[in-house]
């Protein structure tokens, strides 16, 4: 008979403490143990759909971009903003709730039929989505002296919080949307968030082209029209996603929405606890480019333009990291829960190597081709948009940098999530991007003259030190 060695993982004190053991044997004496082939396969059956979900997720703020961007620079400039500043706060909650994410795969790595333990887990991630949603909301809505306070001229605060008031009612359904798409993830079915993702492009290109221009009997509201569209595409996802796990016989045993009102503070408490550095370490690296795009705002209209097109492609390209990071997450936490340390090695091993040649080869597309691919959010031939459009191909650079550097960390803090390690990525990130990054990029662009580059080089060194 074979010795087994095993350790006992106490995870903190209190409320949803839980034991793992962890079997110590060599991959080859378990049984049902899984090789690298295996876990190569079932980490890219995971990331694939859920890398084309955060694509498509983006390409609503990205759709929305382009078709703003045909009325004129300076609604682009002020829906840019407006954007920025909500995807900082989305972000933030966002990692709030995704901490139901490890927490399902520990505990269906634990036991495979934990349906109760499924179940109780994301109606506590609606509770969390709730108790940070409608806080944000109250901000939002108060976005117009929140940007003047930060320096903004007020005509452009006007604007921006205008548009502002039309799209904030889009961010608690995506909260809901968020854990029902770790739901779906952890139970190996991610092709449904992306076919919701999906069916919200349409919905937002739709509304978007009829309520910006005023077609098919709608009115003609402008930039505004953007805004309502974006919401009701952030709302798309969550109904779709919701008559899924409603009507699917696999999912509907776990019946999700059955007294939803029902407390598990113990449950609640231990999904703050971990959800709280994530957001806040998401929060630290999203609010780095709120404030370079600040920043542009006090150089001038071109230069936010042109940061909004860098980021954007930027973005896209980095929601490839984003869904190895998160299948990262859960192949980790299934392995943890189901205390198998070999598995944990070849689950983490194989998400960094995935996001490093993926990675790469979309970097490398941004470098051959930034013309082409500026020319799809602004009129690249256009003389009016001589200027924006030669930032944009020196931020694209920029952008490049960005994605091998920051994919890697966001993967390496995948890992870590599954493993309930979420304060080291907090701690970081706080040191990368805000004691590193903004002084650095702020100093290059107001204190050395180097202008709107500078600050988006700052973003670019906090990724790189990161990265490294």
């Amino acid at each position: 008979m074979e010795r087994v060695a095993t350790r006992s993982e106490i995870e903190d004190k209190g409320a949803g403490a839980t034991t793992v053991a962890f079997d110590l044997r060599p991959a080859g004496a378990r049984q049902n143990a899984v090789s690298w082939a295996d876990e190569i396969r079932a980490t890219a059956a995971l990331a694939a759909p859920l890398i084309l979900t955060s694509i498509a997720q983006m390409a609503i703020n990205a759709t929305t971009t382009m078709m703003v961007g045909h009325l004129g620079p300076e609604s682009l400039s002020a829906a840019a903003l407006a954007t920025s500043i909500y995807n900082s706060f989305l972000v933030f909650s966002m990692g709030l709730v995704s901490a139901v994410a490890p927490m399902m795969a520990n505990e269906r790595g634990r036991d495979p039929r934990a349906t109760d333990e499924l179940r109780r887990t994301v109606r506590q991630g609606f509770w969390a989505a709730i108790a940070i949603g409608v806080p944000i909301w109250i901000i939002l809505w108060n976005a117009e002296p929140l940007l003047i306070l930060l320096g903004q001229a007020p005509a452009f605060s006007r604007r921006a919080a205008f548009y502002m008031h039309h799209l904030q009612w889009g961010l608690l359904p995506q909260l809901f949307y968020m854990v029902l798409r770790s739901f779906v993830a952890v139970l190996g079915r991610p092709l449904w968030t992306l076919l919701a993702a999906t069916g919200a492009i349409l919905v937002n290109l739709g509304l978007g082209f009829s309520l910006i221009y005023g077609h098919l009997g709608l009115p003609a509201l402008g930039f505004a029209g953007a805004g309502i569209a974006s919401a009701c595409a952030g709302s798309t996802l969550f109904i779709g996603l919701a008559l899924v796990v409603t009507l699917d016989k696999r999912f509907r045993q776990y019946r999700l929405f059955d007294r939803v009102w029902r407390a598990d503070w113990p449950r609640f408490f231990e999904l703050m606890r971990l959800g709280l550095p994530i957001a806040i370490a998401l929060a630290f690296e999203t609010t780095i480019f709120s404030a370079a795009m600040l920043m542009m705002g006090l150089i001038g209209a071109a230069a936010v333009a042109a940061h909004a097109i860098a980021m954007q492609i930027g973005t896209l390209g980095y929601m490839v990291p984003t869904g190895i990071a998160q299948a990262a997450t859960v192949r980790v936490g299934l392995a943890r829960g189901a205390g198998d340390v070999e598995r944990i090695r070849r689950a983490g091993w194989t998400a960094y190597a995935m996001a490093l040649g993926a990675s790469g080869l979309v970097a490398l597309f941004v470098v051959l081709e930034p013309r082409l691919l500026a020319s799809l959010f602004i009129d690249v031939e256009a003389p009016a948009n001589a200027q924006v459009v030669a930032l944009a191909l020196t931020y694209l650079g920029f952008a490049a940098l960005f994605l091998m550097t920051d994919s890697l960390q966001v993967v390496v803090a995948g890992m870590l999530r599954g493993l309930f390690d979420t304060r080291v990525p907090m701690l970081i990130a706080a040191f990368g991007y805000w004691l590193l990054g903004l002084p650095l990029g702020a100093l290059l662009a107001f204190g050395f003259g180097l202008r709107a580059p500078a600050s988006g080089r700052g973003s670019c060194r906090a990724s790189a030190w990161l990265g490294s």
